[in-house]
């Protein structure tokens, strides 16, 4: 007996020397490659492993969700995603208003260690940087994929989850190049639908998953104009003109729920668009999950979904 005592005292006393030890080996900081309000790229000195995080970004959100750190969140913007609810309406975190418009005495008062936000708050990076370290992330820079995994490491980085990173990505490569197999050789116009017309989006945001990495040629493509936030307007005879083989199309009223806004098929399924190969062949893809596609994009579940709604339409 005394020498079971024996054992479990040196067990625990081995166990109290490791979590000491593992205590002041783990830095109080950690410098990581994030974006500034100008969107240019900067080294961020944030805190280590931090337990309060205000979200105000919800590609950010999704791959603290992916790490277990939902449990950390004391504010966050609110959010039509219904992945993201458990932690956007949970008891005790506050409404730290939206990811265009956030409550700075909202923010202030939830007494963040770290911010998250997107593009839709870089012209308040300043101010919240008054109150936390303000964490602002691209999301296509390198491609969808490559820009998802750079941000979950960069993220998993700060609170010592590197390890976990590779699993989280598992079978993403094999799912693009089937996708890749089907889109060679084809031709596409990818666009979004807001406010009754439809605006072009090309390879440098938004969608840009379906041109840069999946591979369809992009004929809405101009080189010399940028369509990132949201694409450039386009005509109808433009479609036509083009004669694409597929329209890929993103409900962007639906997405931010526009009240008494025309569905996407309404608008696109006009008299010119019905003259097209594209609508003749069943080849108009209405994105299914256009909120996940518009405010989560660079999230590895907004990854998984958007991939899902490209499969269900195209290799079925």
């Amino acid at each position: 007996m005394k020498k079971l005592l024996s054992l479990m005292l040196s067990a625990l006393c081995l166990l109290t020397a490791v979590s000491a030890f593992a205590q002041e080996s783990a830095p109080e900081t950690v410098v990581i490659r994030a974006l500034d309000g100008n969107r240019e790229s900067i080294e961020l000195t944030v805190p280590y492993d931090p337990q309060r995080i205000a979200i105000l970004d919800m590609a950010s959100l999704d791959i603290l969700m992916a790490l277990g750190l939902e449990d950390r969140v004391v504010g966050s913007a609110s959010s039509s995603l219904e992945y993201v609810q458990s932690v956007v309406t949970a008891e005790g975190v506050a409404n730290l208003g939206t990811i265009k418009s956030a409550d700075m005495e909202a923010v202030m008062g939830c007494e963040p260690d770290i911010i998250f936000i997107g593009g839709r708050l870089s012209g308040s990076y300043d101010t919240l940087s008054e109150i936390a370290p303000v964490v602002y992330l691209p999301t296509t820079d390198e491609g969808t994929l490559a820009q998802t995994r750079l941000n979950a490491d960069t993220i998993a980085s700060i609170f010592g989850k590197e390890a976990e990173v590779a699993a989280l990505f598992e079978g993403f490569d094999t799912r693009i190049e089937t996708l890749k197999s089907f889109a060679d050789g084809k031709t596409a116009i990818v666009g979004l639908v807001t406010s009754g017309g439809f605006n072009v989006l090309g390879n440098d945001g938004r969608c840009s998953i379906i041109g840069r990495e999946v591979g369809f040629t992009n004929v809405g493509v101009d080189a010399e104009i940028d369509t990132a936030t949201h694409g450039n307007e386009a005509s109808f005879e433009f479609i036509v003109e083009k004669a694409p083989e597929y329209i890929f199309v993103m409900d962007r009223d639906a997405a931010i729920q526009t009240e008494g806004a025309k569905l996407a098929q309404e608008i696109i399924e006009n008299e010119l668009v019905m003259t097209t190969d594209a609508y003749k062949n069943g080849n108009i893809v209405y994105l299914a999950h256009p909120a996940v596609w518009y405010t989560a994009e660079g999230g590895i579940t907004a990854l998984d979904i958007m991939l899902q709604d490209l499969e269900s339409e195209l290799l079925q």
